[in-house]
């Protein structure tokens, strides 16, 4: 009985092993996948990466494998892009190949297909189209993205006032004056940082994005048909993305009873026009549950992403207490004290333009873009890509190029500076990705960034609450998202 009891597992692995072979050696026929680790049953190649820091695990391998090969994250098989050349190649030079969304499991049960950020097909397409559209010409002539952006730096300044010189941790602050400027080009309305509604939409926010990275979040991407019949976190990250597009659909059913066809104030109001428009259209893309994930995925890709960044910012601009000096005296020379920064004043500031590219240079706060995915059988140098196939292009590995940023792992913002102090472009600047799934928030994210932070700098010096080459400044989770280290500081006013 007790030989009995070894010999079952035995066999069960051995079977699970056979299974898995056969069915990788069946999926392979006709393809010529890029070369890889090999991969366990069941896990793929998870044992062979750090899971604390898997996109350095990914580098490493491209040491060994090349800057094209292949990983397998459980069954499935994933393609890395790895340096300048091979994503670009990909992005770029055959975007229309790659131009679909990859799987991500967590994020498609809760989305369905719809909204920009994980659609494919026309759903995409008209999601996407629709909303650069309506970013670029919000307004339809009244106030402009940049002037809620000003005044919401001015309430953002108030806030920082109000922590009198004292220690304080900025991300709740931060994010709720990255929130309101997506609540202001969503819904025309901005809230109070303690507001009820607010806090309840931040709380959901807040928690989702830090989820992201958990590792219940993982295996749930890696197992979904199993894990979604279990108990776990990823419950809850599925009940907060119910609750908010719940929150959006209030503020549409709101929008509904005092809609002006004739005067459209924000996106929704935009939306529920281009709706009518295309009610007799049976395929039309343009409904609620569509408006409810877009919005969605302006709150995700617009709040926390801005408030990490400067979170970021403050942090190396303490660490490094000679570039924040710089900063001040451009600010001063250029804006001055007596009018609030604007756009126009950008070109004017080549230095603190080439610190903010080095701070998202440096932070890689995405270290590899949001999967992407072949649309048909592709052919990518010698290779054969199948259709479907999951494909990471590390933004990493072009944001830490050593010959295009000579000392990758140092802060130097004199890397987007030439010799005679002008700001220095570089096609290697890929924070937002490359190609036709660029970031669709790339243009409200570099004013954002540039309004909020001169604003704060404009008024305040920043402090550390320890030396400053005492303050570490790698992250403390590098997955999907790289999450800064906690800290706290004194913003002293100028």
């Amino acid at each position: 009985m007790e030989l009995l009891g070894i010999i079952t597992p035995v066999l069960a692995i051995c079977v699970i092993c056979l299974v898995f072979l056969l069915g990788r050696k069946k999926s392979r026929k006709g393809e010529r996948l890029p070369p890889g680790p090999t991969p366990l049953p069941i896990l793929g190649n998870l044992m062979q990466l750090n899971l604390k820091n898997i996109p350095e695990s990914l580098c490493k391998l491209a040491q060994e494998y090349g800057p094209v090969y292949t990983v397998y994250f459980g069954l499935k098989p994933t393609v890395v892009l790895h340096g300048y050349e091979a994503v670009k190649e990909a992005l770029i030079d055959q975007g229309g190949e790659f131009l679909g969304r990859g799987t991500f499991p967590i994020i498609s049960d809760a989305q369905n297909g719809h909204g920009i950020l994980f659609s494919n097909g026309e759903t995409w397409k008209e999601m996407r189209r629709f909303s650069l559209m309506t970013l670029r010409n919000f307004g339809m002539g009244k106030r402009t993205i940049e002037e809620k952006i000003r005044e919401e730096a001015q309430w953002l300044v108030e806030e920082l006032r109000k922590t009198k010189a004292h220690p304080v941790d900025p991300s709740f602050i931060f994010s709720s004056a990255a929130c309101n400027v997506i609540c202001s080009i969503l819904f025309r309305e901005r809230f109070e940082y303690h507001d009820e509604k607010f806090l309840f939409l931040m709380n959901l926010l807040n928690a989702n994005f830090r989820q992201i990275n958990s590792p219940w979040i993982q295996i749930y991407n890696l197992w979904p048909k199993l894990m979604k019949h279990l108990p776990g976190e990823h419950k809850s990250f599925l009940k907060r993305a119910k609750a908010i597009k719940h929150f959006i659909l209030q503020k549409v059913k709101e929008h509904q009873e005092s809609l002006d066809q004739s005067n459209p104030q924000d996106y929704i109001d935009c939306f529920l026009i281009k709706m009518e428009q295309e009610k007799q259209n049976p395929t039309s893309e343009f409904h609620l549950e569509n408006l409810a994930v877009c919005g969605s995925n302006l709150f995700a890709g617009g709040t926390e992403t801005t408030m990490y960044t400067l979170r970021y910012s403050v942090l190396l601009l303490m660490r490094h207490p000679e570039v924040q000096a710089k900063v001040h005296e451009e600010i001063d020379r250029v804006i001055g004290h007596n009018q609030s920064p604007s756009m126009q004043d950008k070109m004017k500031m080549p230095y603190t333009e080439a610190v903010l590219h080095e701070i998202q240079r440096y932070s890689k706060l995405f270290p590899y873009s949001v999967p992407h995915a072949v649309i048909q059988d592709t052919k990518f140098r010698q290779y054969i890509i199948p259709k479907g196939t999951t494909v990471f292009p590390l933004l990493s590995s072009v944001l830490y190029d050593s010959k295009e940023f000579p000392n990758p792992e140092k802060f130097d913002p004199g890397h987007f500076l030439d010799e005679s102090g002008r700001f220095r472009k570089t096609d290697y600047f890929v924070p937002f990705s490359l190609g036709k799934r660029v970031c669709i928030g790339e243009g409200l994210a570099r004013m954002e960034l540039f309004l909020l932070l001169t604003t704060i700098l404009q008024n305040f010096s920043l402090k550390p609450l320890v030396e400053p080459k005492e303050l570490k400044t790698q992250p403390v989770i590098c997955k999907i998202v790289s999450i800064p280290p906690p800290f706290k500081l004194c913003f002293i006013p100028r």
